[in-house]
């Protein structure tokens, strides 16, 4: 019980996760918008999901080759929410990440794109070759 409240603190315990619990509080992102609002690389994104996930933060869903991440409804230190409920009031709070918040309303953001699957019924784009490779 110690031992994951520990995780669960640290975790939260570092600028670009409390970053990434603030947009998810606005819900589930794929991880290719969720680098495009941070700005930051996949393989740090990434980095930090999985020790948001391990801590019981965020959950993961894959879809394909893609994973889509939203906050977890119960975080493992058996406290129904209350950690998340006192991290998201203190980050509503936080003026500093109101840009993140303007970044997820950009077209490129909720378009879409190459990264996530299309909705269910719309058609896929057909890939365009490698550079240098014939079809």
């Amino acid at each position: 019980m110690v031992q994951d409240l520990e995780r669960v603190l640290k975790a939260a315990a570092d600028a670009s996760r409390l970053r990434i619990l603030r947009i998810l509080d606005r819900g589930e992102l794929c991880v290719c918008q969720i680098v495009e609002v941070l700005g930051l690389s996949q393989s740090t994104v990434s980095k930090h999901l999985r020790l948001l996930k391990n801590a019981g933060l965020v959950e993961e869903e894959k879809r394909g080759k893609w994973a889509f991440y939203r906050l977890a409804p119960q975080n493992r230190a058996g406290a129904p929410g209350a950690l998340g409920l006192l991290l998201a009031d203190s980050l509503r709070r936080e003026r500093g990440l109101a840009a993140d918040l303007r970044n997820l309303r950009l077209p490129r953001v909720k378009r879409l794109g190459r990264c996530c699957p299309p909705p269910p019924g719309k058609p896929v784009a057909p890939s365009r070759p490698a550079r240098g490779v014939r079809s």
